[in-house]
C-alpha cells in the first residue's frame, strides 16, 4: 500500500489558503470521521473480539498446559485460539463471532465519535489552531494527556452499550438473551440503572492509560515517521505526509504498545460486566452476583484463584484485535477526515 493520500494532500493544501473550519463544522466532521472510522475498525474486528471476551469471563485456565499444572477436576471450555475458533464456529456458526456486533457498533460509533471530537478541541486548546497539520508539533505530555481526558469522556457517552456488547458476546449456546432489548430490561429489573454501568470505575482506570498511550505513541510514531520522510524525501509532498501504509503501521505499533500495558485491567472490567450473567455449564463457572467487593478485590481475588496468568486471559486474540483495530480506525479517521474537510470548507 504505498499510494499516498495525494488527493486529500491537494485538498488540505486549498483548504490551508482559506480560512479554518468554524468550530462547529469542525465538531461535524470530527463526529462524523470518528463514527465512521469506529463502525468500520469494529465491523472487521468482531471476531477476534468475540473470542477475546469468551477468555477473559472463563474463570478456569484458558491454556492445556496451565491445566495440566493446576491439576483441576473441571474441564476447560476454551484453551486456544484455533480451538475457541473452532468451537464457536460448530456450535454457534459463522454469525457467532458476530455475537453482540449490534450494541457494538452503537457503542464504538459514539465513543469513537466523542473521542476524536473532544481530542480534536483538546488539542487545538493546547495548540491555539484548529489546523490538524499543527497538532502534530504538541508535545508528546499534551498528546497523552489528551488522548486520556478525551478516551475518558468517550466511555462516559457509549458506556450502557459496552456491557451489553460484552453480556450478549459472553453468553454462548442456549442463548440467555436473544436480543439487547431483552438483555437491557433484564438488567434494569435485578440489578437498576447503575447496572448499566457495572464495571466503570475499572473501565475509567483502565481507558485513561489506554487511550493516552494509544493517541500519545501513534503522534510520536507519526512524528518519527514525518522525521525520517524528511531525511529520505526531496519531494515536499512525500516529505510532508505519510503514505497508508506508514499511517497504518503507526496505528498498529500504537495499539500494540497500549493493549500490552492495560490488558489486566480490561479483564477485570469484564469479571464486573458479567457478575451474575446465567450461561450453560459447559461455559464453565460463572461469576457470582457481588463476587467483587471493589476493583483491588477483584485483581486479588484472580492472583489468588487463577494465578497472574489469569490476568492476561484472551491477551493474544486482544492484541491481534487491538492492533489492527486501532491501525484501521486511524487510517480510516484521517481518510474521512481530510474528505470530509475539503467538502465542507
Amino acid at each position: 500500500m504505498t499510494v499516498r493520500f495525494s488527493i486529500l494532500e491537494k485538498g488540505r493544501a486549498l483548504v490551508s489558503m482559506e480560512e479554518e473550519p468554524s468550530q462547529l463544522k469542525r465538531a461535524i466532521i470530527d463526529a462524523s470521521a470518528g463514527a465512521i472510522s469506529g463502525a468500520i475498525s469494529r465491523t472487521v474486528t468482531s471476531p477476534l473480539d468475540v473470542i477475546k471476551i469468551r477468555f477473559q469471563v472463563q474463570l478456569e485456565p484458558t491454556s492445556s498446559w496451565t491445566l495440566l499444572r493446576r491439576d483441576l477436576a473441571t474441564p476447560s471450555k476454551y484453551t486456544g485460539m484455533i480451538q475457541a475458533t473452532k468451537d464457536i464456529f460448530r456450535e454457534e456458526g459463522l454469525q457467532g463471532f458476530w455475537r453482540g456486533n449490534v450494541p457494538a457498533l452503537l457503542m464504538y460509533m459514539p465513543y469513537t465519535a466523542i473521542q476524536f471530537t473532544v481530542l480534536h478541541m483538546l488539542k487545538t486548546f493546547a495548540s491555539g489552531s484548529s489546523k490538524t497539520g499543527n497538532h502534530i508539533n504538541l508535545s508528546p505530555y499534551l498528546s497523552y494527556m489528551s488522548g486520556a481526558l478525551a478516551g475518558c469522556a468517550a466511555t462516559l457517552g457509549s458506556y450502557p452499550f459496552d456491557l451489553l456488547r460484552t453480556i450478549l458476546a459472553s453468553q454462548g449456546e442456549p442463548k440467555v438473551y436473544p436480543n439487547m432489548r431483552t438483555a437491557f430490561i433484564d438488567i434494569l429489573r435485578t440489578r437498576g440503572f447503575p447496572g448499566l454501568y457495572a464495571g466503570l470505575p475499572p473501565t475509567l482506570v483502565e481507558i485513561m492509560p489506554y487511550a493516552g498511550l494509544q493517541f500519545g505513541t501513534y503522534d510520536t510514531f507519526k512524528r518519527w515517521t514525518l522525521a525520517w520522510n524528511h531525511r529520505h524525501y526531496s519531494n515536499t509532498t512525500e516529505e510532508d505526509s505519510l503514505s497508508g501504509f506508514q499511517a497504518f503501521l503507526c496505528g498498529l505499533a500504537a495499539g500494540t504498545c497500549a493493549k500490552l500495558v492495560c490488558h489486566p485491567l480490561d479483564v477485570v472490567k469484564k469479571r464486573f460486566q458479567i457478575e451474575g450473567l446465567q450461561r450453560h455449564p459447559r461455559y464453565g463457572a460463572r461469576v457470582e452476583h457481588r463476587a467483587y467487593r471493589n476493583m483491588f478485590d477483584a485483581t486479588q481475588r484472580i492472583l489468588q484463584t487463577e494465578g497472574w496468568a489469569g490476568l492476561y486471559k484472551g491477551i493474544v486474540p486482544s492484541t491481534i484485535k487491538a492492533a489492527p483495530a486501532a491501525a484501521v480506525t486511524f487510517v480510516a479517521y484521517e481518510l474521512t477526515s481530510d474528505w470530509l474537510e475539503y467538502i465542507l470548507t
